[in-house]
């Protein structure tokens, strides 16, 4: 029987599954109304997979690695940008 950690931990990698299809999806279809309902789906997948993401850091079930210090991201800036 699973645990209510790892039913938490499954469902957010799903909906982070589903999120990567959409973008796939979005950027590959032509047809305008198709698009926006593909678009709309990821938009409310993105709020639950948020929504779920908070549960989970407030139960201790995921610990968020450091945030990144300002140098790093000036890093990652500076790399982006000659890219």
């Amino acid at each position: 029987i699973m645990q209510e950690k790892e039913i938490v931990n499954d469902y957010l990698s799903s909906l982070n599954c589903s999120l990567t299809t959409y973008a796939a999806a979005i950027s590959q279809t032509e047809n305008e109304q198709l698009r926006q309902t593909f678009i709309q789906m990821r938009n409310q997948d993105e709020a639950r997979q948020y929504a779920w993401f908070q549960k989970a850091k407030e139960k201790g079930y995921y610990k968020p690695a450091q945030p990144a210090t300002p140098e790093e991201i000036n890093v990652v800036k500076t790399e982006l940008s000659q890219g």
